[in-house]
């Protein structure tokens, strides 16, 4: 009976835990649910000490709850399946922290669990935002998302630090419950409450006055066109163009300096790079700027680059049989302005299954299996473009939709020279679900690590202007045409976090290398001990 009631137990804490995470995640407002999100998952671990399967399938089953109530959007595409095994696949990646921490609890005992604890799941995020299998949408940091007042320190930390901070907490507030059971300390209430109330002082303490100064006037289109139906429509794009023109004339003046469209707003069939001079949209687009000659249109772009013999033809190309070359497909962005020079940013970091392949260097024969959304199809190319847009009084990097969920990559292009942020994207794959929300309010923890102004124009929206402090300042209804006009700045000043978030990021890795060394020396030890007894 004991253990019938043990197991329903460790099944209870593992389904509340992945309920509390997904209570907790944006767009709830129970953000602090996120403190005691993991309190039930280390009891549960307590719990399970002898059976590794059992204890292996509540974990999945928890993290699998979180992630499909979090994101089960991702499958609401022409290919429902991809969706029900991604949030598989990374519930499934999400159990290996928690599996190495209970073997180190086990044998070193458990503060040293805990210590490990931060340091496994901390090192599987790292490597969750720089292998080609990324999905960093769930990284911890990002569930304040929606109270960037709550974690103004993130311009020294980042997100890293918030996922931190949820571990910690969690950790103390798993400590007092069992010191409660025991022995009642006071203390043991005093270590999770001051761990929580101590870096929203500080937060509090960075707000500053937040009517940041603005002298740049930048024009943000949103021109509402269905992505399934409408965009990729055949003889469509002259018909977009014209709406796009149409809009951004509405707000544009002689001071305007910055006009953004959505991802792949031209070319959405492909156009080659080196005759985007000629292109019938960009000729339009010079054509329009004569009246606003300070004026840049920065869009998303889908384009093409051929290679030739000499050069290096990368992994991600595909062989054109009418002319016998190899060439790139990229998600791009733009700028144009009234000179003959026209700047392409390549998207570096792409959508696993939808716009990559993962390791298809060493399978190529998978080249062909990236979901088809429309557009050109297949796995885009990874050869670099420009960083960033470079102007005489502004340097802009362009986040293409997914890009902006890292840190920090965002980070290393400002500490790169960017001074304003703008994001891309095209949100309206997803539907009106909670991703596009998400999307929306991960900008506004890169402008707080950067304390940048961002800029967001997404082709469904949510389109908004997001200030240095996270505070959203202009922004349009989702699945409505419209326009935004706003005042932003653009700042050469660098944070502690766009500093050295390389170091910030990487120093849990380092941890576990030790951690695993430990482990092993440990193992030789006792190996030792055992055959001098013999």
């Amino acid at each position: 009976m004991n253990a019938i009631l043990q197991k329903r137990s460790a099944l209870l804490l593992s389904i509340l835990s992945g309920l509390l995470l997904w209570a907790a995640w944006p767009t709830s407002s129970l953000t602090f649910l996120i403190f005691i999100a993991f309190v039930p998952l280390l009891a549960m671990s307590d719990r399970m000490t002898e059976r590794p399967a059992a204890y292996f399938g509540l974990l999945f089953l928890a993290f699998w709850i979180w992630n499909t109530a979090t994101t089960w959007w991702v499958g609401n595409t022409t290919v429902p399946a991809s969706g029900i095994f991604a949030n598989a696949f990374n519930a499934l990646l999400m159990t290996i922290p928690w599996m190495c921490y209970r073997t180190t609890r086990l044998r070193a005992g458990r503060a040293t669990g805990y210590f490990a604890l931060a340091v496994y799941w901390m090192t599987f995020e790292y490597i969750h935002q720089h292998w080609e299998l990324s999905w960093p949408w769930l990284t911890l940091g990002n569930a304040f998302a929606m109270y960037p007042q709550w974690v103004e320190w993130y311009e020294y930390l980042g997100t890293e630090g918030g996922s931190w901070w949820i571990l910690i907490v969690n950790i103390l507030a798993y400590r007092a419950i069992l010191q409660y059971r025991s022995t009642f300390k006071f203390s043991a209430i005093l270590a999770p409450a001051l761990a929580i109330l101590l870096p929203t002082l500080a937060s509090f303490l960075l707000s500053g006055d937040k009517n940041v100064p603005a002298d740049t006037k930048i024009v943000v289109v949103q021109p509402n066109i269905d992505p399934y139906d409408e965009k990729f429509a055949r003889g469509a794009a002259e018909e977009q163009l014209r709406k796009l023109i149409g809009l951004t004339a509405q707000k544009t003046d002689s001071s305007t300096r910055f006009i953004i469209w959505p991802e792949t707003a031209l070319f959405p069939s492909g156009a080659w790079e080196h005759d985007l001079n000629v292109q019938p949209e960009v000729l339009a687009i010079r054509d329009f700027l004569r009246r606003f000659p300070k004026a840049s249109v920065i869009s998303g772009a889908a384009t093409y680059r051929q290679y030739t013999v000499t050069d290096e033809i990368p992994s991600t190309a595909r062989h054109a049989s009418e002319g016998n070359y190899w060439y790139d497909a990229f998600n791009s962005s733009i700028q144009i302005d009234t000179s003959a020079k026209v700047q392409v940013y390549h998207k570096a970091r792409l959508v696993p299954g939808v716009e990559l392949t993962p390791y298809m260097r060493y399978l190529p024969f998978m080249k062909k299996l990236a979901l088809d959304m429309g557009g050109i199809s297949g796995s885009y190319g990874l050869t670099p473009g420009v960083p960033l847009f470079t102007n005489p009084d502004c340097n802009v990097y362009t986040a293409i939709c997914y890009e902006s969920v890292y840190g920090s990559f965002v980070a290393e292009k400002v500490r790169e020279g960017a001074q304003l942020l703008v994001v891309v994207t095209n949100d309206g794959w997803w539907g009106n679900t909670a991703g596009h929300r998400q999307h929306l309010h991960y900008a506004r923890l890169r402008a707080i690590e950067t304390r940048r102004w961002v800029a967001r124009s997404a082709n469904t929206g949510i389109s908004a202007l997001i200030s240095p402090h996270g505070q959203i300042t202009e922004s349009l209804p989702y699945w409505e045409p419209g326009v935004i006009a706003g005042m932003v700045s653009c700042s050469a000043e660098q944070t502690f976090y766009v500093k050295y978030c390389g170091y910030i990021a990487f120093a849990p890795v380092i941890f576990c290398i030790l951690l695993l060394l430990y482990k092993i020396v440990l193992r030789v030890t006792r190996k030792k001990n055992v055959e001098n007894i013999r």
